[in-house]
């Protein structure tokens, strides 16, 4: 196993929230059980918590268990980590989207997804200046 630094547990952090947290936020009345929702959009809801599971993984995979040169497989984790929360902050560009159901929504929301896209972005920017300290 590779050596545990401040970088790798930044990223860790980062896979594991995108590995658990669609199910954290989506397994639950608001979305997958929403009976509102026709069932072509909890195709997509669920595709979009199994895409989150297997960035997280590849991320976990490469950052820990993959062979090679340890920068690589160190910058390939970091972008696995990332394509999740990427995806997620362009989503909002497409005709028709939300941040939040009208039946969800109240005045003054704050909007959640674009703290946590900025403050993961944040720990993987750091994470990533922090190793490439190690390969200069």
């Amino acid at each position: 196993m590779k050596s545990i630094t401040t970088a790798r547990l930044l990223v860790t952090i980062v896979a594991l929230i995108t590995l658990f947290g669609a199910y954290i936020a989506d397994w639950n009345h608001t979305h997958i059980f929403n009976p509102r929702w026709p069932p072509h959009a909890k195709f997509h809801n669920a595709q979009t918590m199994l895409f989150g599971a297997v960035l997280g993984l590849l991320s976990l995979w490469f950052l820990w268990f993959q062979k090679g040169d340890k920068w690589s497989t160190f910058k390939l984790a970091v972008v696995f980590a990332s394509l999740y929360w990427i995806t997620q902050a362009a989503a909002i560009l497409f005709p028709g989207t939300a941040l939040f159901d009208p039946e969800f929504s109240y005045p003054g929301q704050l909007p959640v997804q674009f703290i946590l896209d900025g403050v993961l972005y944040l720990m993987l920017i750091v994470a990533y200046v922090l190793e490439s300290r190690y390969f200069k």
